[in-house]
């Protein structure tokens, strides 16, 4: 069975599926590999499954005031996305403080609070009006960013991956069911350091909606069961040091909170 073939069959008998287990009525092989590779996954609540993580889609500068700090005119920008590995996923339990390297290479390291998305039917050029029966779940976020690095080879018109997509640049609490929570399409969205309010704003406020996010990103991939999507973060990011605490908050999810070390 390939690899879209498992992915199918897993949303349609759940995803835990992935998670260890053999999956009904399929033929197993005795697959030999030079060595093993973990399986990224995330918690979902109330349930010992756990979601498996295919792809980190994430969307840029979308909330006006943010596209503006960083130097764009959002009026004008259609949306744009990057992805990050899966190995930027860092699960952080609800109700405690993570800790949270601080990477290599940067002495401007950023904090982005964000609202994930969690698919769990894919496809092509998927209609803005059932886009969002695609999503299993939501989860709170973080796009942690090297922002010198970003910037450095913005500069130098060069991909800035190395400014995003790098070890535990993605924090996440667990995922909680769509079927239980309702779209998100507004409600408050803040971030503290050290209990110092630094972003602020509501889920209305972005520019391209999830549903939207869904629907732009199926235009330029097959979206897939697994694919998470970060949907962007409010204006005021800013730079963290070692020992400072990060506390993120989305109404309607348990807030999330890491440590830099």
């Amino acid at each position: 069975m390939d690899r879209r073939s498992l992915f199918e069959t897993t949303a349609t008998l759940g995803l835990g599926a992935l998670a260890g287990c053999a999956l009904p009525g399929v033929a197993q092989t005795a697959a030999r590999t030079p060595f093993s590779v973990p399986a990224t996954t995330v918690p979902i609540v109330g349930s010992d499954l756990v979601f498996p993580v295919r792809r980190i889609y994430c969307i840029g500068r979308n909330y006006a005031a943010h596209a503006r700090e960083m130097g764009s005119d959002p009026t004008r920008e259609p949306p744009f996305f990057f992805q990050k590995p899966t190995d930027a996923i860092q699960n952080v339990a609800p109700g405690t403080v993570a800790d949270h390297p601080y990477p290599t290479l940067t002495r401007n390291y950023h904090y982005e609070v964000e609202l994930v998305a969690a698919l769990h039917q894919g496809g092509r050029n998927i209609p803005i009006a059932s886009a969002l029966d695609h999503v299993y779940a939501y989860a709170i976020g973080l796009d942690m960013t090297r922002r010198d690095l970003q910037r450095a080879l913005g500069d130098e018109k060069k991909p800035w991956e190395i400014g995003k997509s790098f070890d535990r640049s993605a924090p996440i609490g667990p995922l909680h069911l769509a079927s239980q929570t309702g779209p998100f399409a507004k409600g408050g969205i803040w971030l503290k350091v050290n209990g110092v309010l630094k972003q602020n704003a509501n889920l209305d406020q972005m520019i391209w909606s999830v549903a939207e996010q869904i629907a732009k990103l199926s235009e330029a991939f097959e979206l897939m069961p697994g694919d998470l999507i970060y949907s962007g973060t409010p204006e005021n990011v800013g730079p963290v040091v070692r020992g400072d605490v990060i506390d993120c908050h989305i109404d309607g999810l348990p807030n999330l909170g890491i440590r830099i070390v």
